[in-house]
């Protein structure tokens, strides 16, 4: 029973911890390349605190990086991402060189938009791309790669494992987008707090039900089990609803609208647990509030863009990897949280305490992403 509670709040903690940090996702970076003739015209978006953290940006350490700072420190960043960049066409070196660098707002924070040339000696279709930004600092540090190339778009996910990204021949593109977006669908629930929170928040319950007033434990396994698909189900049919019609264009609603009703929706459930509004049927919540979530999904693809040839594998492999995401994270809390539900600390310390939590970390989020302020550095 000790074992199973220090489980649990491993897990707990190891949910919340990281979102102290980040109100969003973990460090990613987004890098477009674009074939036109013989030069590759390329944008690569970092985040400021990633840059700052490698290279230092803040120069009064006040917690906020202005422009001026970030002007001041322009020659370091192109020395310091382009050295960590190499795009090689038939195994010889193209030729870098950076035209801008700018200052842009994604949904997680400000980014430093870096624009360059590349001159390649030989033909694109055999261009290679190595990466290893950020790798010594923080290896779970993601470069999401989109190439464009002869109407044909094509995408990767370089990390530790795979720095090297190279032309896919095109028998086997769809492959390769099949593997990179399941990655990306599961390194995205991984990293998305928020939405790993608002899961979190649901499966609390789970292994309990209200009677006269008080939490109960429940009887069986399979009664909490059940209980735990349905939420996990109308999560996953609501998401990926809203992911699918957003990605066709069919719907489309402000980035920052969406990312200020995915805090409130964590808010929401978390508060829930505290003062009970929705006791039974928390499925119906679940898939409320998860149309909200995918088009949060949906804003991750648009950054990183979808290939022209293969949507439908894309659309299916996220929408898969997101899913194996989810259920690791509920193969881990539910086995736990059985085992330790009649115990008196688990409705006060983990569905009382961790709710407040939650609730309170989702109200910085909120407030930061309505109002644009930072209260998190």
């Amino acid at each position: 029973m000790t074992r199973a509670l220090a489980m649990l709040a491993a897990i707990l903690l190891a949910l919340v911890t990281p979102g102290t940090a980040q109100a969003h996702k973990s460090s990613d970076s987004y890098l477009t390349l674009h074939a036109d003739g013989a030069r590759l015209i390329g944008q690569w978006d970092i985040a400021l605190r990633d840059l700052d953290y490698a290279i230092g940006l803040d120069g009064n350490d006040d917690g906020i990086i202005t422009w001026g700072e970030f002007r001041a420190r322009q020659d370091a960043v192109a020395a310091y991402a382009l050295a960590h960049l190499e795009l090689h066409t038939a195994g010889q070196s193209c030729t870098l060189h950076m035209t801008d660098q700018l200052l842009d707002d994604h949904s997680d924070g400000a980014y430093a938009i870096l624009r360059f040339d590349a001159v390649c000696p030989a033909s694109l279709r055999q261009l290679t791309v190595d990466y290893d930004l950020l790798f010594a600092f923080d290896p779970q540090h993601r470069g999401l790669l989109r190439v464009e190339a002869d109407g044909d778009t094509r995408t990767a996910v370089l990390g530790p494992a795979q720095r090297r990204w190279s032309m896919a021949a095109p028998e086997t593109a769809i492959w390769r987008v099949f593997v990179d977006y399941l990655t990306l669908g599961v390194w995205h629930i991984w990293t998305g707090y928020d939405h790993i929170l608002f899961l979190a928040a649901l499966l609390l319950p789970a292994v309990l039900k209200s009677t006269g007033g008080r939490w109960v434990a429940v009887a069986t396994l399979r009664e909490a089990a059940k209980e735990v698909l349905k939420v996990v189900t109308a999560f996953t049919l609501a998401h990926s609803l809203t992911l699918s019609l957003a990605v066709l264009g069919l719907i489309a609603v402000p980035s920052r609208l969406v990312e200020s009703a995915i805090a409130a929706s964590v808010v929401a459930a978390a508060v829930n647990n505290l003062y009970p509004i929705v006791e039974k049927r928390l499925w119906l919540v679940a898939f409320g509030f998860g149309l909200v979530h995918g088009l949060g999904f949906a804003n991750v693809l648009a950054e990183l863009g979808l290939p022209s040839g293969a949507l439908v594998a894309a659309l299916f492999s996220f929408n898969l990897g997101v899913e194996i995401g989810q259920l690791a994270i509920v193969s881990a809390f539910l086995p736990a949280a059985y085992l330790i539900r009649r115990h008196w600390l688990y409705p006060r310390l983990v569905l009382g305490a961790g709710s407040l939590v939650i609730a309170v970390l989702a109200s910085v989020w909120l407030a930061e992403r309505s109002l644009d302020i930072r209260i998190i550095s």
